[in-house]
């Protein structure tokens, strides 16, 4: 896998040197059809690079899900819930009691494996149980930590939000609201104490202590209705499809509302939260120093951080990689093929979100700053609802799936946006 990474790595490099040079073809005199054509080129070309960015990442991925793997002893006793824990007796495995039950029914269970489940009964919501009559008793349990953890990854896909590596996460075992004080003590300082003279105490140095909260919104996968003879089918890979259905789903609604959410009875996004750090001269349209100016805006304690980055959306990166600075340096960078350093922009690495707004009037397509004051609040697992009866006519069942999240900025002086002027 190494040789291959090795290989795609500098297929991109090669990829990103031949965009260069062609975009440097477009010159003060090229005529405006010819530099439409060009442009068009170095489009394309920066496509194929982004596509070979995507298959190196999964790549990475892969190695590392391995390594892990091969770490662990399949036959140590997992987590503190009892869920993959075998000692040897034979005892039924929740994962496999889970899979017989979505696709039989708890009632194809025998006595030792009803019992498994019920060990595992996660608590509906009571806006969903008021609405789901003929719910098979195999719903509302947690899903097993295997598929759980799939999920979760499938759901990084689908935007940068849900990602740890991103933002600040943290996992809860209940859904009680979490009060977070916050303070922001940027503007005092020490002093320099005379010998034997008092400390200033006149209550200008007071710490203002404030709080935000975060809560736990339920979001859902809307229902799905499955055929029974695809479910019964033992050649069928049910935990594919709860990664695919489940992942897709709910990864784009949690990037989204995580991303553009306005706090109200949801998240409060990141764009949202975060402050004005540069407002454009133009309408559609952005310069090189409008960017500049961004960075300056956030504080360089902040800049310093591991999880300081930018995050907007394709078509706003196929904007800035053509922007240069006044010696002609374009301010995008491509990252070290040979240490899988990411790309760069301004020195500091990106995200491509595409819950982020195009480039329009009045809109916020770009933000930049310390992402780690970001904090995502995951309820811990995911939870599958069954019903049977309500579909049974048309030999289907119903499946839908529950998380629990929320997330909130603590300081929006970390993270700033660019924002473009009104029409």
């Amino acid at each position: 896998m190494f040789a291959q990474l090795k290989e795609l790595r500098e297929k991109q490099a090669r990829i990103a040197t031949n965009a260069r040079a062609k975009f440097d073809e477009i010159k003060d005199d090229t005529p405006a059809e010819r530099a439409q054509e060009i442009e068009r080129e170095f489009d394309a070309m920066m496509a194929e690079y982004d596509q070979l960015g995507g298959r190196i990442e999964r790549m990475q991925k892969l190695d590392e899900a391995e390594a892990r793997a091969n770490k662990g002893d399949p036959r140590r006793p997992k987590g503190d819930d009892g869920e993959s824990r075998n000692d040897g007796d034979g005892a039924p495995q929740y994962k496999d009691v889970f899979a017989k039950a979505i696709r039989f029914g708890v009632s194809e269970l025998t006595p030792e494996e009803r019992a498994v489940i019920q060990q595992h009964r996660a608590d509906i919501p009571a806006e969903v149980r008021a609405q789901s009559t003929g719910t098979d008793s195999a719903g509302g349990y947690l899903v097993p930590e295997g598929f759980s953890g799939e999920i979760d990854k499938a759901m990084k896909a689908w935007g940068p939000m849900w990602d740890a590596d991103v933002v600040r996460e943290i996992n809860t075992s209940s859904g009680n609201r979490l009060p977070w004080p916050t303070v922001d003590d940027t503007s005092q300082t020490g002093e320099l104490k005379a010998q034997n003279g008092a400390v200033t105490d006149d209550g200008t140095g007071d710490v203002v202590f404030g709080e935000k909260q975060l809560d736990a919104y339920v979001y859902s996968t809307k229902m799905v209705r499955i055929p029974m003879e695809l479910l019964q089918d033992s050649a069928f890979d049910m935990e594919a499809l709860l990664n695919d259905l489940f992942g897709e789903r709910l990864g784009r609604l949690a990037n989204s509302v995580l991303t553009t959410g306005d706090g109200t009875n949801k998240p409060n996004g990141i764009v949202n939260a975060s402050s004005l750090g540069k407002a454009a001269a133009a309408a559609a349209a952005i310069t090189s120093d409008e960017l500049i100016d961004l960075v300056h805006s956030v504080d360089p304690a902040y800049r310093a951080s591991p999880k300081c980055r930018w995050q907007f959306n394709d078509n706003t990166m196929a904007t800035v990689r053509k922007l240069k600075d006044g010696q002609g340096n374009y301010l995008w960078q491509m990252g070290d093929v040979r240490t899988g350093e990411p790309d760069r922009l301004l020195a500091h690495p990106y995200s491509v979100n595409q819950a982020m707004a195009n480039i329009a009037a009045s809109a916020k397509p770009i933000i930049f700053g310390d992402h780690s004051r970001y904090v995502v609040r995951k309820v811990r697992g995911f939870t599958v609802l069954t019903l049977r009866e309500r579909y049974a006519e048309n030999f289907q069942i119903g499946m839908v799936g529950f998380k629990r999240f929320d997330g909130e900025l603590l300081n929006s002086a970390a993270v700033k946006h660019l924002q473009l002027a009104a029409a």
